[in-house]
C-alpha cells in the first residue's frame, strides 16, 4: 500500500495526542487509533494525524517494521489492548508502552512478545502534557538492537539540552520503567522538601505569597535552580481569580498520588536499599489525605507553646535554602542508589551518568544539581553513593549547620519537616562507623535465636547466646 505512515499511536488523551503531534512536527507521518471514535476525530481535527477505525486498520496503515506507541492507562488496559494488537503484528514489529507501568509488568510483556519475535519497549515519559508536546525526557527499556529502529524518532521528539537529546537506551526489558519509577520517587521527595521549606517560612516568618514568590525566584538563580523551584515561584504569585488573595491559599491541603512513589518505596524495601526521604514524602501525602482527622486532632493534641523570636530574617531564609538543598541532595542520592541496586539485581547495566544527563531537560526533576551528579559518575562510574563524591560531600559539609538548625527550629515550633528530618538522619546514619543495631541484633537473638556475629571474631560466623538466663 502506498503512503503508509511511519509511526502509530494508540490512545489520544492529552499525553497520547501531544506525543503524536510532537512526532508529526518532526516530519514523521502518524496514524492513530482511540477507543472512543468521536474523541479521536475531535483530537485529529486540523492536524496531520491520520485516524483509523480499528486496531486492524491502524496496523494496516503502518510501514514495516511497524512502530506503535501506546499511551493508555497502566495496568489491565495495557494487557487488554495487547491481546487484541499482538495477533495483528508480524515478526520484527515494535510496540512502545509509554504509561507509568510497573516495571515487572513490562518485563513480563517484553518476554511474552519476544517469544513471538516482536519487540516491546517500556518507555518512561516525563514532563507532563507540555513536555509531551514540545520535548519530554524519555527512558526507553527494551532490546538494544531493536532500539536502533526507534532511536531517531525518540531523539527527535525528546527535550534538548547542551548535553544532547534527553533520551538514551536505558537497558533491557523493564529498565526504562524502573528508572521512571525512581524518577517519580525522587520527584515526591523533592516536592515535599519544597513544601516543608514553604511551611517553615510561612509559620515562623509569616511570609506571605508575594514574599515567597520573590524568595523562590531568587533561589532559582542559584544552586537550587530547577523546574520545581521555578513553578513554585509562579504558583505563589498567582492571584485568586475568585477572590482578593492568592490562589495557593485556597488550595485544600490534601495531596494525591498515582502509585509510582509507593512502588519506589516497596521495591527499595525488597532490594534492601534505604530511601527514607522518599518514604517520608509518601507518608506526608498519606497524612495530608486524612484531613478530617487532622482538623479534629488539631483541637485536641497539644503542641509547643510560646513564640520563637527570629532576630535575623534574612539569615533564616538562607538557612532554609541550605536545608532544602541538603535534603534534595540526599533524596537524589537515595534514588541513584536504588537505580544502581535495581540495575545490579536485574543485570541491566544502567549508566547512572546517562540517567542524570537525560533528566537535565524535559522532566519534572530537571535541575542544575543534575550536572553535579553527572560529574560525580563521570569521575567514578562505580561510585556506590553520591554522598561519597568529594564535591557533593563538601557541599553538604558547607550547609549542614544550617540544615540542622532549620530542622531543630521546626521541631521546636511543632512544624512537621518529615523529608528534611529523614534526610539528615540518612546522612548521619550513612556517615556513622558504628550504629546502635548491635543492640537490635542482640534483642533478636535474645527473643528469637536469630544469632549475631562478634566484632572481634567476625570469621567465627553466626553465634547464639542465651541472654535471658
Amino acid at each position: 500500500m502506498d503512503n503508509l505512515a511511519q509511526f502509530g499511536m494508540i490512545g489520544l488523551a492529552v499525553m497520547g495526542k501531544n506525543l503524536a503531534l510532537n512526532v508529526a512536527d518532526h516530519g514523521y507521518s502518524v496514524a492513530v487509533w482511540n477507543l472512543e471514535r468521536d474523541h479521536m476525530l475531535k483530537a485529529v481535527a486540523g492536524t496531520t494525524l491520520r485516524p483509523n477505525d480499528s486496531l486492524k486498520d491502524l496496523v494496516s496503515a503502518l510501514e514495516r517494521p511497524r512502530k506503535i506507541m501506546m499511551m493508555i492507562k497502566a495496568g489491565k488496559p495495557v494487557d487488554s489492548v495487547l491481546e487484541q494488537l499482538v495477533p495483528l503484528l508480524e515478526p520484527g514489529d515494535i510496540v512502545i508502552e509509554g504509561g507509568n507501568s510497573l516495571y515487572q509488568d513490562t518485563q513480563r510483556r517484553e518476554a511474552t512478545l519476544a517469544q513471538k519475535q516482536l519487540n516491546f519497549f517500556g518507555v518512561g515519559v516525563s514532563g507532563g502534557e507540555e513536555g509531551a508536546r514540545h520535548g519530554p525526557s524519555l527512558m526507553p527499556g527494551g532490546n538494544a538492537e531493536a532500539y536502533k529502529q526507534i532511536q531517531p524518532i525518540l531523539e527527535a521528539i525528546a527535550a534538548k539540552t547542551e548535553a544532547g537529546a534527553c533520551v538514551t537506551h536505558v537497558g533491557p526489558d523493564g529498565a526504562g520503567h524502573f528508572v521512571k519509577m525512581v524518577h517519580n520517587g525522587i520527584e515526591y521527595a523533592d516536592m515535599q522538601c519544597i513544601a516543608e521549606a514553604y511551611h517553615v517560612l510561612r509559620e515562623i516568618l509569616a511570609a506571605d505569597p508575594p514574599e515567597l514568590a520573590r524568595i523562590f525566584e531568587r533561589w532559582n538563580q542559584g544552586p537550587l535552580e530547577s523546574f520545581l523551584i521555578e513553578i513554585t515561584a509562579k504558583i505563589f504569585a498567582k492571584k485568586d481569580p475568585e477572590g482578593s488573595g492568592f490562589l495557593v491559599e485556597q488550595v485544600l491541603d490534601q495531596a494525591g498520588q498515582k502509585g509510582t512513589g509507593r512502588w519506589t518505596a516497596q521495591v527499595a524495601l525488597e532490594l534492601g536499599i534505604a530511601v527514607p526521604s522518599i518514604v517520608a514524602s509518601i507518608d506526608a501525602r498519606v497524612l495530608s489525605a486524612i484531613r478530617e482527622q487532622r482538623v479534629r486532632a488539631s483541637a485536641l493534641l497539644e503542641g509547643p507553646h510560646g513564640q520563637t523570636v527570629v532576630e535575623d530574617r534574612a539569615k533564616l531564609i538562607r538557612d532554609v535554602h541550605d536545608a532544602l538543598l541538603a535534603s534534595k541532595i540526599c533524596a537524589y542520592a537515595q534514588g541513584m542508589a536504588l537505580i544502581a541496586g535495581g540495575s545490579a539485581a536485574n543485570n541491566w547495566g544502567i549508566n547512572l551518568e546517562e540517567m542524570a544527563r537525560i533528566w537535565k531537560g524535559g522532566c519534572i526533576i530537571r535541575a542544575r544539581f543534575l550536572e553535579s551528579i553527572r560529574a560525580a559518575y563521570r569521575a567514578d562510574p562505580k561510585l556506590v553513593n553520591l554522598l561519597l563524591d568529594p564535591k557533593i560531600s563538601g557541599q553538604l559539609a558547607q550547609v549542614q549547620d544550617a540544615w540542622r538548625k532549620v530542622i531543630a527550629l521546626a521541631v521546636e515550633r511543632g512544624i512537621p519537616v518529615p523529608v528534611m528530618s529523614a534526610s539528615v538522619a540518612y546522612y548521619d546514619s550513612y556517615r556513622s562507623a558504628k550504629l546502635p543495631q548491635n543492640l537490635t541484633q542482640a534483642q533478636r537473638d535474645a527473643f528469637g535465636a536469630h544469632t549475631y556475629e562478634r566484632v572481634d571474631r567476625p570469621s567465627a560466623g553466626p553465634i547464639h547466646t542465651d541472654w535471658l538466663v
